[in-house]
């Protein structure tokens, strides 16, 4: 852990820039989803106990440098004074005169919210001017926006470079969770990669089979591997022009000794709908005229099998189409048992990215895993093994 937490930080009475996502849902200026924001209070209640003035930047939509009206912080102040319990002072701009103006003025135990980042054409840009002015907002600056980690922009890397730098409390647990999980894991180590396409994940699985032991892949990229292997997937979503790379894939993972688990077997429909007429035939029986659509039970016990076995389990992407019952009842087994894992203390797990935070929720599992990622793309690139420039800052 190359990274400083705020435990080593001295902040009494220093202004704290502090860059949070709080890039939430907003209907007629109302949040209506304080995840992100809530999920952020433990930080800013930290520096606030420790003596500190925190100094919030955070982007908000995607305003491409100019300043839009419906993409400003300002509506955002009610719930974040809810969720922190004190008041906080909101100004429009994040940089200049009236910014720095602002920081100097606060108040002990209160919050200064800047405007959004992404007002300014050079926040993702990374320019170097405006990190400088950014950073004399602050005399510490502190990263709690691992979702934005992997973005190497003014707010997220730049100012990093101008002030004594440490991980907020969220992103401390979400690189904490992550080299658990890939760094220095308990083995062996299990790893669950389903969604649509192989394509998307080239990375991913070309990382994860030099990491963990045992790859157990699901979804639309499994119908590619059976078909790689000569299978006859009928209808189903399937690369048919992926082949080579899964059986490339495939090579390599058994040349490195990492297991990779396929469906045995496989609930199959002709259509694509809640409650469709299903069937469950073996991985190589699939009829012509039908669609793979989810694992069949004899797969879900092998991963369980699997389950037992693992000491770490990373989970990203669903088994099947767990969008509609009852071809999600194969994630929703497997995700059950490895949250049973994880509750007696067999298992760490960790996961996130994409449709993964949605699929645990309906199967009712994620409260339940040792950490959920909610980053999306951060967490898909630290899976990919690639540096995020917000985390390398702050080494």
């Amino acid at each position: 852990m190359a990274w400083k937490t705020l435990d080593q930080m001295d902040l009494a009475g220093k202004r704290v820039l502090t860059r949070v996502d709080i890039n939430v849902p907003l209907e007629d200026g109302r949040v209506t989803d304080a995840t992100r924001i809530e999920r952020i209070v433990p930080t800013i209640r930290d520096i606030l106990d420790k003596g500190g003035k925190p100094i919030l930047l955070a982007h908000f939509g995607r305003p491409k440098g100019q300043r839009v009206d419906d993409m400003s912080l300002a509506p955002l102040v009610p719930a974040l004074e809810e969720a922190f319990g004190t008041k906080v002072v909101f100004v429009a701009d994040c940089r200049g005169p009236a910014a720095k103006a602002a920081s100097d003025a606060l108040a002990d135990g209160q919050v200064l919210l800047c405007e959004n980042t992404r007002f300014h054409a050079g926040e993702e840009k990374n320019d170097p001017a405006l990190a400088a002015e950014m950073a004399e907002l602050g005399d510490v600056y502190v990263n709690d926006a691992f979702s934005a980690a992997h973005r190497a922009h003014a707010s997220t890397e730049g100012v990093a470079h101008h002030l004594p730098s440490c991980a907020g409390r969220l992103m401390e647990a979400e690189l904490s969770a992550l080299e658990a999980a890939l760094g220095d894991p308990k083995r062996p180590v299990a790893a669950v990669v389903g969604g649509a396409k192989v394509s998307t994940k080239l990375e991913l699985l070309s990382n994860l089979i030099s990491r963990v032991d045992i790859l157990i892949i699901g979804g639309g990229m499994a119908n590619t591997f059976l078909a790689a292997q000569g299978i006859d997937v009928g209808k189903s979503l399937c690369e048919h022009d992926m082949a080579d790379t899964a059986r490339e894939i495939a090579e390599k993972a058994a040349s490195g000794g990492c297991e990779i688990l396929l469906p045995r077997d496989v609930v199959v429909a002709r259509e694509f709908k809640a409650g469709a007429p299903s069937e469950t035939v073996k991985a190589e029986d699939c009829p012509p005229d039908a669609m793979i659509l989810d694992a069949g039970p004899d797969s879900v016990a092998h991963v369980k099998e699997v389950l037992d076995r693992a000491k770490t389990l990373i989970w990203n992407g669903p088994l099947g189409a767990f969008e509609i019952a009852p071809f999600d009842a194969a994630t929703n087994a497997a995700a059950d048992y490895a949250a049973e894992l994880t509750a007696a203390g067999d298992l760490v797990s960790v996961a996130g990215g994409g449709d993964t935070v949605a699929a645990l929720n309906k199967a009712g599992a994620a409260e339940r895993f040792s950490y959920i990622s909610t980053a999306g793309g951060a967490f898909l690139e630290w899976m990919e093994g690639k540096t995020l420039p917000g985390v390398a800052a702050l080494e």
